[in-house]
């Protein structure tokens, strides 16, 4: 008996065997598939571009899509913005950098996000973005569920404070 063959063969197309195939989502339910919903809308400017104003005032945001339990948000931060320290209430996120830098702050550290950067978050997660570059940059925030809940943080050690809920 030769040990490099496999007893296990596929004979004909797999594709024909349609009970072993998955359907494909029409709405993302796994982390991944967020992720991957939030890369989708990044690589396709024709979804966004248009849309983005730039505020010097405050942060600007705009709800882009909503889906079952999700919502997609478009934030724009010019130089020197900044979220404050806060959490998103019972909300998992995936924040991704579209454009520009931002600079994100956790009781962990700080770590630098360009253009592209990505990063998924719990609920309960306490972190602080800002725009520490001397350009705007545009970010792609998605929540499930829906933010509902944006407690504020005074410092990554003190209790939360409720504040109006706006994207971050």
């Amino acid at each position: 008996m030769n040990s490099s063959h496999s007893d296990l063969q596929i004979a004909g197309d797999i594709l024909e065997v349609q009970h072993l195939l998955q359907p494909a989502r029409e709405h993302p339910a796994t982390v991944a598939e967020f992720a991957g919903l939030a890369r989708s809308i990044a690589a396709d400017r024709s979804q966004w571009a248009h849309l983005v104003q730039y505020d010097a005032v405050s942060r600007w945001y705009h709800r882009l899509r909503t889906g079952p339990g999700y919502e997609v948000w478009l934030l724009s931060w010019v130089p020197g913005q900044g979220s404050g320290a806060h959490d998103h209430g019972a909300s998992s996120g995936v924040l991704t950098v579209l454009a520009g830098e931002l600079t994100e702050r956790t009781e962990r550290g700080v770590r630098n996000l360009g253009s592209g950067s990505q990063r998924v978050f719990a609920p309960g997660y306490v972190h602080d973005v800002v725009n520490d570059s001397l350009e705007p940059a545009v970010s792609l925030h998605v929540y499930y569920p829906g933010l509902t809940d944006m407690p504020m943080h005074a410092s990554q050690s003190s209790s939360p404070a409720t504040q109006d809920v706006v994207p971050a």
